[in-house]
């Protein structure tokens, strides 16, 4: 179940993250609710992960996770262009993720 929560945790903290680009200098009253409610979200389930995975970890994978799917978004609506070394920070954090997931026993 903290895996889930952490899903929805990161979702809500994309969500919150990508909205702030449309409130245009916080000018927007709809898409600053879409700010507040996606980063409530965030907080309430991340504290709800807290309780059962570790702070460290929970907070990589959280901030992680949450970077590059934000970056992706960035180049698919809003036409951020990468260049090489900007690939290859996403990729290290990814890459920092899967390991913390799939190889360390920290998060367990």
């Amino acid at each position: 179940m903290p895996w889930l929560q952490l899903l929805i945790a990161i979702a809500g903290e994309v969500i919150g993250t990508s909205a702030l680009k449309l409130t245009e200098g916080f000018t927007r009253p709809g898409w600053i609710a879409v700010v507040v409610a996606g980063y409530g979200v965030a907080f309430y389930f991340l504290a709800l992960v807290l309780q059962r995975l570790p702070l460290g970890v929970t907070y990589a994978i959280w901030s992680g996770v949450g970077v590059a799917a934000v970056t992706v978004i960035g180049v698919a609506a809003f036409g951020q262009r990468l260049d090489p070394p900007a690939f290859l920070g996403i990729g290290l954090i990814v890459a920092g993720v899967l390991v913390l997931n799939l190889w360390s026993g920290a998060g367990h």
